[in-house]
């Protein structure tokens, strides 16, 4: 069965998106640790990021570092923080967080915002781009 990664990429599932190349999918987290939290994929199905091999693993970093900064810009913070975990969705992912404290980086507090919040929050971080 495909994950709910693999079915946004095939447009089973809407979601907020941010950018995308024929490799690569960022889009808003529906559940987000902070404003601004992107999910950036492969959009091949892999579950463990060091299963990827090496060129689509340094072109998901890469893919990243690029979303990374118009995040910083849309969303006023210190920094924007990287976590792959990878255990609640077997399909890699990096999770991009806006962080003004370590607390922002709590994946246990989720906010919870409306569609038109997401919404206004992806166009804002792809005006950066």
């Amino acid at each position: 069965m495909a994950s709910i990664f693999t079915r946004i990429v095939n447009g089973e599932i809407p979601a907020h998106k941010i950018a995308e190349t024929d490799q690569y999918l960022a889009f808003l987290d529906a559940f987000p640790c902070a404003k601004g939290h992107t999910l950036v994929i492969p959009k091949q199905e892999i579950d463990y990021i060091f299963d990827l091999d090496d060129e689509l693993y340094t072109g998901l970093m890469q893919f990243a570092k690029k979303i990374a900064p118009a995040i910083k810009q849309a969303i006023p913070c210190k920094r924007v923080g990287v976590a792959v975990i990878g255990l609640e969705v077997p399909h890699t992912h990096v999770h991009l967080i806006p962080l003004n404290s370590m607390a922002d980086m709590n994946f246990n507090n989720k906010l919870k915002l409306s569609q038109e919040e997401l919404a206004e929050t992806a166009a804002a971080i792809r005006a950066y781009l």
